[in-house]
């Protein structure tokens, strides 16, 4: 498989996870409105994210960045590290999206 391939199949996730991240983030407004919600950040530290936030945007943000950067000079330990990242923040927007629902 060639990187172009691999760069085209992270663009669309990384797509779906942003479309997916509104949707929470404005559900996680919400609940700060009810005040609930009240939480530091998203990931912890060992996540591997730079980012520290209490909404998913700015971690798809960072995906982002390190997706261009991958773009301009590929390697196999920044697509392991994307790949993971964009993982884990697929299972996260998954569990939101149930908690959600069973509330």
């Amino acid at each position: 498989m060639s990187y172009q391939t691999i760069i085209d199949q992270l663009r669309n996730s990384l797509q779906t996870a942003y479309r997916q991240g509104i949707d929470a983030d404005a559900v996680l407004d919400q609940l700060q409105q009810e005040g609930q919600g009240k939480f530091a950040a998203i990931f912890h530290q060992e996540a591997g994210f730079v980012t520290n936030a209490n909404r998913f945007g700015p971690y798809i943000k960072e995906l982002g960045d390190s997706l261009l950067s991958f773009e301009q000079q590929p390697d196999n330990a920044q697509l392991a590290k994307l790949v993971k990242q964009l993982e884990l923040l697929f299972t996260t927007l998954g569990h939101f999206r149930n908690q959600v629902k069973g509330h």
